[in-house]
């Protein structure tokens, strides 16, 4: 079944007959009193985190779930949706596809007066990488609203087809909300960050940012190699690259100056320590770290990294969940000797000369010996961003220092690498023409050049991933639905208030991140503005 054989009614909305005129009531009346349905497609970590905060921190639920692996998906629905029950019709899917032909018959089924099953207002789609653009464009003529983790695609061309797909050219307007997990814009942290540079001026103008993010963790698992994935900047690190955008180019809050864009960007990296010419002479041959005669010595042992710093802490969650989803619950309901050995075996997995090319690239190989991996992603890599002077036009009654502000000439630097001892613990340094700021994951520490003083904020760590950042967007998601469904705020508008971005901001920053991987390769500095016309003209 295609969605050609579908009623163009909305796929939020049903029409209900009043005299001569449709008159268009929500789907799921009765979400306004129990709350919005929503599917996850990937029940995965990411897909764990998204159904965690929509539990524990809104009025929304979880009503269905999309995932190829059987026990992922028994495992997910127990914890989330069906409990101790079996699940119901409309619960428990193989794959998206499965979804969209179950969703166009209930809807056709819905219009003929069949409303056993209302329907999910939602979807987060937390799959791997490269399947993002296929589903977010098969699910696009639903109109249901969307969160993708990031990062949106894993090529430029898929970015521009989420886009074409959600906005069509021939209306130019979305029908229903999308996000994308650039979480770092949603945690207590950040946006502090964001109010003292913005909107109090603590610093003055901007004049330099220079921002790191420690990504050890690529270079073993799902992202290690850009020829079946993507570039480590893209993704590990595009949502850094939207933090700075989110900083240096988007007004202040309650502002509608059009965005500051960058002028050029360039970037240079490689792959300059994981590989087999720096292997230490005790690891001899061995591939795997449970079998290596080095592994006591060696800092970027597996053993070390995922069993005894964090699951013999009794932390299963992030990184160890990663290696295997299926740690946390072991650990959660047999205890520490359970998840143990699941986790020893995931990292004794090996290959070797005898094994299919398809099995090893398609394999996390957590285990594995970071200088005999086949990683080729960057483990060292510099992005710099410039701008020029950009003044509001002139309507007569500003000064240029007015015209300026915010849009004055300003760099940032992004720093992505694997060797610090902060791992995913972000850190960074703001120039301003009044003071500095100095941030890390826990503190924003505010330098006065006039008083010579510092002021030193701790701001709120709230519990989940990113300081926060999963549960904010999460609430922002729903907030933005509600807005929509509930209030009948306009979907631009509900994007606006409780988003905060735009789908095109977010194509915005993705392609910043396509523009700096060609600078890379290429050895150049790209144009900005040119290379961004290019792209957008059609």
């Amino acid at each position: 079944m295609t969605m050609d054989s579908v009623s163009p009614v909305s796929g939020r909305k049903r029409p209900v007959v009043n005299g001569n005129h449709k008159v268009f009531k929500t789907r799921n009346e009765s979400s306004i009193s129990t709350g919005l349905k929503l599917l996850v497609i990937g029940a995965g970590a990411r897909g764990n985190a998204y159904a965690q905060a929509v539990t524990c921190s809104t009025n929304a639920s979880i009503y269905a779930v999309a995932e190829p692996i059987q026990a992922k998906r028994d495992a997910f629905g127990r914890k989330y949706i069906w409990k101790d029950m079996r699940p119901a019709r409309g619960q428990s899917f193989s794959d998206w596809k499965e979804f969209l032909n179950y969703e166009v018959s209930r809807r056709n089924n819905y219009l003929e007066g069949d409303a056993d099953d209302p329907g999910v207002d939602g979807v987060f789609i937390c799959t791997l990488d490269t399947l993002h653009a296929e589903i977010i464009a098969g699910l696009a003529p639903l109109n249901l609203h969307l969160m993708s983790e990031k990062p949106l695609a894993t090529t430029l061309d898929d970015c521009l087809r989420i886009y074409r797909s959600l906005q069509p050219p021939q209306t130019g307007h979305a029908k229903a909300i999308f996000s994308i997990g650039h979480v770092l814009q949603y945690s207590p942290h950040n946006i502090l960050l964001r109010k003292l540079l913005l909107e109090d001026q603590a610093i003055g103008e901007i004049l330099s940012i220079e921002h790191t993010e420690p990504t050890l963790t690529v270079k073993r698992g799902n992202w290690r190699k850009e020829s079946t994935t993507a570039p480590s900047l893209l993704t590990k690190s595009c949502h850094d690259i939207d933090f700075l955008l989110w900083l240096l180019c988007s007004p202040s809050p309650g502002r509608n100056d059009p965005p500051h864009l960058p002028t050029d960007v360039t970037s240079l990296g490689s792959l300059k320590y994981f590989k087999h010419s720096r292997k230490p002479a005790l690891a001899g041959d061995a591939t795997n770290c449970l079998a290596c005669p080095a592994e006591r010595e060696c800092m970027y042992s597996a053993k070390k990294i995922y069993q005894e710093k964090f699951l013999a802490t009794g932390n299963a969650g992030w990184p160890v969940h990663i290696v295997d989803p299926e740690i946390e619950d072991l650990f959660g309901t047999k205890g520490m000797e359970w998840a143990a050995e699941r986790l020893q075996t995931r990292l004794a997995e090996d290959y070797n000369d005898s094994t299919p090319l398809e099995e090893v690239q398609n394999r996390p190989w957590f285990g594995r010996c970071v200088y005999e991996s086949d990683n080729d992603v960057c483990d060292d890599q510099i992005v710099t961003i410039s701008w020029d002077d950009d003044p509001l036009h002139d309507y007569g009654n500003l000064s240029m220092a007015q015209r300026l502000h915010g849009r004055g000439a300003k760099t940032a630097m992004f720093h992505m690498i694997a060797q610090t001892d902060k791992q995913c613990e972000r850190r960074g340094r703001v120039y301003g023409s009044k003071g500095e700021i100095e941030y890390d994951s826990k503190m924003i520490r505010v330098y006065d050049f006039a008083t010579s003083q510092s002021e030193v904020h701790y701001p709120h760590q709230p519990g989940g991933g990113h300081g926060g950042g999963d549960e904010g967007l999460t609430k922002q998601f729903i907030h933005a639905m509600e807005a929509v469904e509930h209030d009948a705020i306009d979907v631009e508008e509900a994007q606006r208030i409780h988003i905060g971005c735009s789908l095109e901001d977010v194509i915005r920053s993705h392609a910043m991140v396509f523009a700096a991987e060609e600078a890379r390769r290429k050895k150049t500095v790209i144009d900005w503005n040119k290379w961004w016309q290019e792209i957008w003209k059609d």
